[in-house]
Formats: structure tokens, sequence, C-alpha cells
């Protein structure tokens, strides 16, 4: 790697130029990694995006239509409206959900991008796909026990909240219940949330089973809670203002322009079209950028907990002497991130207990 940042500049370095420094970075390095990820591989980046953001955005809208459609009437009374907001709220927290967990799942896919990147090894044409491909039942898995943990944690704190409401108790005890269940719920959700995330890419990179990468992700993760839930809060900020504003207002005013006074099931449709076309390019942008940073945490992680960046160096002078004669199908790369799971090698070693 060129610059005091890297390895030893002679012939058997690596010529792929970075934009994630290969050593613990700082916050503001992580968010500008994952934008320069999507930069410079476009095309897998963009093309995996799409595809999850498809799938999530056209069943958020075929639920809306079938869901919220018979309540879309002429006639307003409180009780359409209230019906019509509690529609609204199932749907908004389903898309929530689905947003989530497709984030999660670009975080997985990703990983090996940025991963190549960061050692400075080159990526071939679907190389990305090829490292993921090998693990994406566990990553599908993994991603699904992080949100069911999440949203588990939340919803179990709010159960005496319901109940109280469903079997008539006094209001009193109602409110009483939902002061101190609604904030403990959001609390143990974001800190289960934080506390697994990492599990997703390393799951990988690593060929961790769930439970093992769920373990690890523990252990990654002990001692650095805030700054790992700064950095997603950072993060957050950014898909917000992108991805629900900034990227979507062109197809606003389109929906306003030609469906805003229309009625009907054609306006309907034509509207909704517009939505999810809006979602479907917002989604696809801020996507690999929330992932992005989840995989650079976990890396970040590794080299800061466990001097990662240090082993690597002890093992030879470039990622690609480590794993030259490696066989093709991506385990050579995969082996730089393998830890605990093989005998140790005596030129390995030096490196795997440091402390930063």
């Amino acid at each position: 790697m060129p610059g005091p940042d890297g390895w030893d500049d002679d012939a058997d370095a690596t010529d792929v130029v970075r934009d994630v420094p290969f050593r613990p970075m700082s916050v503001s390095e992580m968010l500008d990694g994952a934008i320069a990820g999507i930069r410079r591989r476009p095309r897998t980046t963009l093309g995996l995006s799409v595809a999850i953001s498809t799938v999530i955005q056209v069943t958020s809208s075929v639920a809306a239509y079938f869901f919220v459609g018979d309540i879309a009437r002429d006639e307003v009374t409180p009780a359409v409206l209230m019906e019509s907001f509690g529609a609204q709220a199932t749907l908004t927290v389903l898309g929530l959900v689905l947003s989530a967990y497709g984030i999660l799942l670009m975080s997985g896919l990703v990983a090996p991008i940025l991963g190549r990147e960061l050692v400075g090894l080159p990526i071939a044409p679907r190389q990305a796909w090829r490292d993921a491909r090998p693990r994406l039942g566990r990553l599908a898995v993994t991603a699904a026990a992080v949100m069911g943990i999440s949203l588990g944690a939340l919803v179990l704190p709010i159960l005496p909240f319901f109940t109280l409401i469903a079997v008539g108790a006094h209001p009193a005890f109602g409110v009483l219940a939902g002061l101190v269940g609604f904030p403990l719920g959001i609390g143990l959700m974001v800190w289960l949330y934080i506390l697994f995330v990492q599990a997703v890419p390393l799951v990988v990179l690593e060929r961790r089973t769930v439970a093992g990468a769920l373990r690890r992700a523990v252990t990654l993760s002990k001692g650095r809670w805030f700054r790992t839930c700064g950095t997603l809060l950072l993060a957050l900020l950014v898909t917000v203002f992108m991805g629900f504003f900034a990227l979507r207002i062109p197809f606003l005013f389109v929906q306003l322009i030609f469906f805003g006074d229309s009625s009907g099931d054609g306006a309907t449709m034509g509207a909704l079209a517009v939505d999810t076309l809006g979602r479907i390019v917002s989604w696809s942008v801020v996507l690999p950028f929330d992932a992005g940073v989840i995989a650079l945490l976990y890396m970040d992680r590794r080299m800061r907990r466990e001097g990662f960046d240090l082993d690597l160096r002890t093992r030879g002078r470039s990622a690609a002497a480590v794993t030259a004669g490696a066989r093709d199908d991506g385990e050579g790369f995969v082996s730089l991130w393998r830890t605990g799971l093989e005998p140790a090698r005596p030129e390995t070693g030096a490196g795997a207990g440091a402390q930063r």
C-alpha cells in the first residue's frame, strides 16, 4: 500500500488504488469509505442494491394498495380516519423493518468488496457474488436473527401495555405500563441491534455459523458500543436526508403534477407506481452506503481489537503475496479474515493480540 498506511512499496506490492485506509479508521473515514465503495464499484454495488430495493419497495407498494385501498374512500369520518391511520402506521413499520433487513443483507454482500479494497486485492467482475454465494443462506438467517432479536426486545416490554388495554383495565395502569414499556423497549432494541449488527458481515468473511457470528459480534463490540452507535446514527441522518427528502423530491413533484387532482383506480395506480419508482431509486443509493458503514465498522473493530492490519503485515509484503497460490474460488481471500477456526501458523501469530 502506498504511503505510511500501507505495506512496503516493492515489486510484489499490489498496485490497486485504495479509498479505504488499511489501519484503524475514524468515523469520517468510514463514512467516506462507504461512499467511495459505491463510486469505485458502481455496477456491482448499485446492481445488488437495485435488486434488493426493488423487492422491498414493490412488496411495500402491493401491501399498501390492498391494505389501504378499501379505506381510501371519499367520505371522511373519524372512524375512517382512525382506521386509515392504523393501516398507514402498520405499513410504515412494515416498510422500515423490510428496509432494515435489506440493509443488513446488503452489508454482507458488500463486505467482500470493501474487504478486497481494504487489503488491496483486485476485484474481478462478479467477484463479490462469488465470495458471498457460499454463505447466502447463513447471511439471510443471520440478518433475520439480528432483526428478530431487536424487534423481540422492543415488543416484550410493551406487551403489558396492550394487554391492559385489551382487558379493559384502569387507564392509569395502561398509562404507567406505556410510560415504562415504550422507552425500555426502544432502548433494548437499539442496544441489541448495535451489539449484534457486526455479525452480518463477519458471517460472510469469517465463514462462521449463525450462532458463532452472533457470539463473535458481541466480543468485537465490547468497549466500543457508543462509538458504533454514533457512527450508525450519523449514517442514519445521511440516509434520512437522502432517502426521504433529496432523492424523492422529483418524484413527489411528478405525483402532484400528473395525479394530484385526479381520482379513481387509474390515478391511484399511477401515483403509487411513481412513488414506488422514487423509493426504489432513493433506497438503491442509500442501501449500499448504510451497508458499507456496517461492513467498515466490522473491519475497523478487527484492526483496533485484534491488530488485523499488523497481523497481515507479518504474513508477507502484500496481501497478494499472502494469498499467492490459493485457489481461485475466493478461499484465499477468505483465509485472510478467518480467525480461531484453523491451526495457527507460526508466521501469522505476531499481531493477533495487538490492542489499539
